[in-house]
């Protein structure tokens, strides 16, 4: 199992005083031994004319109260630092750095070397007192000024002035690199310097980016979103380092969570194929009549695009409510699995499927109101992922899709329920997906104006470690078939047409009028969708098959 650990270099603070550093992160239980095959789970990655290294053990440099710098310790021999690390201190302490060397005898796409050692350091940010003769313990942030034709894709942070060795860290040639943005703030330090976490700009099935663990500083304190840092790209378009298939389910079978729906959940979830067999309709416009589909799908109309010429819709028989409320014993998550941030991680999306998405509860203040239609459609696609690094196997983080968006969740954040596999809770009627038990609002949860989503632990659960089907690998080529219902690209219920959003103004018009206008400007302010019967496209036809998650 990668281990998350750090040494201690100094603990002084900017104003002096100590600072308490994040302790480690370690996944509730140790790795097994992953099946072998490629190079997935070997530690090292080749993307061309670079070979990279994952590093999660740190030395700390320096603190501030809110954030710890690192640099990488146990570098192996030929391979060189890129950057530093920061991470707030209010959390446990889960991060990387990737450390690189050139690939010996590998046919140069320039003449150039793949990495070279900066020319200078520029200081960006220090806490250090002019007015003082001794600034041992100050913070400095340094910029390596790169050759021509080479980017720094990370700042060194020292502890005390003295400008950094040019040894310290390698600056890489420029078309090796990918674009970055900034994703979310570690610190501001004192309103002269922001410190970001970073991202890829071109992420999803064909992005190339592949980032660094390093930070991004911003003396501008305006809203950038790109981020003057780059990132790794990855040259290697077989990606070796993504797992094959019995690696897949060894996966699965280590890391599945368990999903939890509500003590109160009626619509539960069933299989797609007990659906179809119990009396799932096929309608095409303007035909009077529907056609049964067969339990693998093999009649649904294959690819095009949502064109309104077809639907699903529930039996129209006296099998409608048995099949609306689905079949909890039959139910299994459809697995999808991609590369990720350039195929130094794989991205294993676990679908659910519903036959019918219940009404709404919304919030006003202290009250509740139970809908009878806003919210509600037939059929009902939700999603959470799996992020793995490719170099340990080690589960970085989960995806929870949450109606129109979503959040990732580093594991350090995640609540587990036997070894490494954590829980996903499902909302009541709607079945977003949140990591913890509780009522979230899509709304303002500061007013406590909204759409309420209540999470709880129940007997309602699957196991997605072991009721699952891989439905797509395409890295993996004809080793996994894609079902046929998979290639229905049009919508799984029908589009019901009536006022559903007079039920949410008939709740506000005995609100007192000062409240009243604040909360239509609220729902106002919702997903359309919501205020639509209308049924959803597949899993296939979602942006994020081919993209990234919405974050």
């Amino acid at each position: 199992m990668g281990e998350w650990n750090w040494l201690c270099c100094g603990r002084s603070v900017a104003g002096g005083g100590e600072v308490r550093l994040p302790e480690p992160f370690q996944l509730p239980a140790p790795l097994p031994e992953w099946p072998l095959g490629g190079d997935f789970a070997t530690g090292k990655i080749s993307i061309g004319e670079l070979e990279v290294v994952n590093i999660t053990r740190f030395r700390s440099i320096w603190s501030c109260s809110e954030a710890t710098f690192y640099e990488p310790i146990d570098v192996p021999n030929g391979f060189h630092c890129l950057g530093h690390y920061a991470q707030q201190n209010d959390r446990s302490l889960q991060g990387f750095l990737l450390v690189a060397r050139g690939v010996a005898g590998y046919q140069l796409t320039n003449s150039k070397p793949a990495l070279e050692k900066p020319l200078d350091f520029s200081l960006i940010w220090t806490n250090a007192d002019s007015t003082e003769d001794d600034n041992a313990g100050c913070g400095c942030i340094w910029l390596p000024s790169p050759p021509d034709g080479y980017k720094a894709l990370g700042y060194v942070v020292t502890k005390g002035p003295k400008k950094p060795s040019l040894e310290a860290v390698r600056c890489v040639r420029r078309d090796l690199t990918d674009a970055c943005e900034n994703l979310s703030s570690v610190v501001n330090l004192d309103n002269r310097c922001q410190v970001w976490k970073t991202r890829p700009c071109h992420r999803g099935v064909t992005g190339q980016g592949i980032p660094v663990g390093t930070f991004s500083c911003e003396t501008d304190l305006g809203d950038s979103e790109e981020s003057n840092i780059p990132c790794l790209k990855n040259f290697d378009s077989n990606l070796s380092a993504m797992p094959n298939l019995e690696q897949i389910h060894a996966l699965i079978k280590h890391y599945g969570p368990t999903v939890f729906f509500h003590p109160q959940e009626i619509y539960l979830p069933s299989s797609v194929s007990w659906f179809f067999e119990n009396g799932a309709t096929l309608y095409k416009k303007y035909a009077k009549m529907g056609d049964a589909i067969l339990a693998g799908g093999s009649n649904l109309p294959a690819g095009g695009t949502n064109d309104g010429e077809y639907w699903i819709d529930l039996p129209d028989d006296d099998r409608n409510q048995y099949v609306k409320v689905g079949n909890l014993k039959s139910a299994e998550l459809y697995a999808h699995v991609k590369p990720a941030y350039g195929g130094a991680f794989t991205d294993i999306a676990m679908w659910v499927f519903c036959p019918f998405n219940g009404p709404a509860t919304i919030k006003v203040g202290f009250a509740s109101f139970a809908l009878q239609k806003v919210g509600r459609h037939v059929g009902d696609w939700e999603h959470f992922t799996l992020r793995i690094s490719n170099f340990s196997g080690e589960l970085s983080s989960l995806y929870f899709s949450q109606h129109s968006g979503g959040e990732w969740v580093d594991a350090c954040d995640l609540e587990f329920i036997s070894g490494n596999k954590a829980i996903v809770y499902s909302s009541k009627n709607g079945h977003a997906s949140y990591p913890h038990p509780g009522c979230y609002l899509m709304g303002s949860e500061k007013l406590g104006v909204g759409v309420r989503n209540d999470v709880a632990r129940s007997d309602l659960s699957v196991d997605s470690s072991s009721q699952y089907k891989i439905i797509s690998a395409q890295h993996l080529g004809a080793a996994v078939t894609e079902p046929c219902w998979l290639q229905y690209m049009r919508e799984w219920g029908p589009t019901v047409t009536y006022n559903s959003r007079s039920e949410i103004d008939t709740v506000l018009s005995f609100l007192p009028f000062f409240l009243r206008f604040t909360a239509e400007a609220i729902f106002n302010s919702l997903p359309v969708e919501l205020y639509e019967e209308e049924g959803p496209t597949g899993p296939k036809e979602k942006n994020n098959w081919e993209g990234d998650e919405r974050s």
